[in-house]
């Protein structure tokens, strides 16, 4: 029986391989044998999750056809890969990837360093910060405090608890957008309502529009879902969206779905302004296309300048096309679990119902928690703390990387938590497996695109200052150096991408 559980195509797999760039070797550098890149290359996308483990690989001759080699160059690639445990054969069934005995799988996602490796690793994979203390433990003990006549219910809240609805409600009418408790569900985070957002609009096979670059979670859910991503191309630097880009894409590939993060973009930091926010709003409704705005970094404005535009759902009064996402996961904690969306009360029953064949309702402590912060005032006092790690975690960072990696370039955002880094022509893939080498962890570029974009840049979030910044950057120096002399891939070998 076989055992690989997926297939990747050989002009798949082509595109995956020739998108790995890397700096043209220089005078004394040694270059790998054609079987030893292409095998390093291979073993790289498995390692980074981009292909996944018992994924069956192409037919040696249909890769060499795609690649314009020899199929001996393919078979000697093959056998190298099997020699180290990437790659096992059976006759008749093919080859398919694998990791060798002992290694952790590959995350296709961003998750989260096992706390245990926190001490030895810095990780600059999860843009994330430790709670805002004291208010965790002030909304727990709220939270417990409003407990008990829940605790006499069933527990079950599909649409979230009563009160928690209301009160983002009011805090959406409060920011000029009249909202009434029917068209709020509470969610497990974020993640949790785009999930239920893609069943609800988007089957198997749909085309949902996404920026390019992305948030890597999301793109790996929806690829999860069946969709089919029609990546949109972001401006160059801070300034983001292409309106006219954004409306031929709409408009020719009539996709059901659009996700954009309008404020303080993840990864790029871009914030829309209000006429971007209108001129999109104006082409999906023009096209028939749900626009989701996940809004999760909106309270994160780092400068104290910042002028916010509306918010999108703003420039959508009949609320016929826009599914507004929100989440206390980046403005107060990550373990807070809780998201909601915000949308037209038929939409929002539509994803209640569809709820009972998922998850069946958010943990009713935590919506406590969340509800007593909105209600006293302790969100915006914790909001104002994260506000303040941030920044100076921001700025920490970036003077850091100017220092010691000057040949790497961005733009500084003025919000949210994440720095979007042009590494100087260097591999960003080749940068994060040579990071986990020298003890820092950073997701490359790839993970950000669709289909190998994004080569030549690494993702750095705000999550450490001070000297654990600069000592960051110092880790990120040296896998740098390690790129530049080829010793960053396996066996001693050169890292060196195959490109055909």
């Amino acid at each position: 029986m076989a055992q690989w559980t997926s297939a990747i195509g050989a002009a798949q797999l082509a595109r995956l391989l020739n998108s790995q760039q890397d700096r043209p070797a220089g005078p004394g550098t040694r270059r790998p044998p054609a079987y030893r890149a292409l095998a390093d290359g291979i073993r790289l996308l498995v390692l980074e999750g981009r292909v996944p483990v018992a994924a069956r690989l192409p037919a040696e001759r249909e890769l060499a056809l795609a690649l314009s080699v020899s199929r001996t160059t393919v078979a000697a690639a093959y056998e190298a890969l099997r020699a180290e445990g990437f790659l096992e054969s059976r006759r008749g069934a093919g080859s398919w990837t694998a990791v060798p005995a002992g290694n952790p799988l590959p995350a296709r996602g961003l998750e989260p360093l096992p706390p245990e490796a926190l001490g030895s690793v810095i990780d600059l994979g999860c843009a994330a910060l430790p709670a805002p203390e004291p208010w965790l433990t002030r909304a727990v003990r709220g939270a417990l405090e409003e407990l008990p006549p829940y605790a006499h219910t069933h527990g079950d809240y599909p649409a979230g608890l009563p009160a928690l609805r209301a009160m983002i409600a009011e805090r959406y009418t409060l920011r000029g957008i009249p909202t009434m408790p029917e068209q709020i569900m509470v969610t497990t985070g974020a993640m949790g309502a785009i999930d239920a957002i893609c069943h609800l609009f988007a089957g198997r096979g749909e085309r949902i529009a996404v920026e390019s670059p992305s948030y890597a979670n999301i793109l790996q859910l929806m690829r999860e879902a069946g969709a089919r991503l029609v990546p949109v191309a972001m401006a160059e630097g801070l300034t983001g969206w292409d309106m006219d880009r954004w409306r031929q894409v709409l408009r020719e590939a009539a996709p059901r779905i659009a996700y954009v993060v309008a404020d303080f973009h993840n990864p790029t930091g871009a914030l829309a302004d209000e006429d971007q926010r209108r001129r999109l709003v104006d082409a999906a409704r023009s096209a028939g296309t749900v626009l989701v705005a996940d809004e999760t970094m909106s309270e994160l404005w780092l400068d104290p300048d910042v002028e916010m535009p509306r918010p999108v759902c703003g420039f959508d009064p009949a609320g016929s096309t826009v599914v507004t996402v929100g989440s206390a996961s980046k403005a107060f904690w990550a373990g807070m679990r809780i998201g909601w969306v915000r949308a037209a009360p038929d939409v929002i029953r539509s994803l209640v119902a569809a709820r009972a064949y998922a998850d069946l309702g958010t943990p009713v402590l935590e919506q406590l928690a969340v509800n007593w912060l909105f209600s006293t005032g302790g969100w915006q006092q914790a909001v104002e703390i994260r506000r303040s790690q941030a920044r100076e975690n921001r700025d920490a960072l970036v003077a850091a990387v100017r220092r010691e990696l000057p040949d790497w370039e961005f733009e500084v955002p003025r919000g949210g938590l994440t720095l979007w880094v042009r590494t100087g022509g260097l591999s960003g893939s080749r940068l994060a497996e040579a990071g986990e080498r020298v003890g820092v962890r950073v997701p490359s570029g790839p993970r950000f695109g669709v289909d190998g974009a994004f080569e030549g840049y690494v993702r750095l979030p705000f999550t450490v200052g001070g000297a654990v910044a600069e000592e960051a950057a110092v880790r990120l120096a040296a896998a740098a150096r390690l790129v530049e002399s080829g010793v960053s891939g396996g066996n001693g070998e050169s890292p060196r991408t195959f490109v055909a």
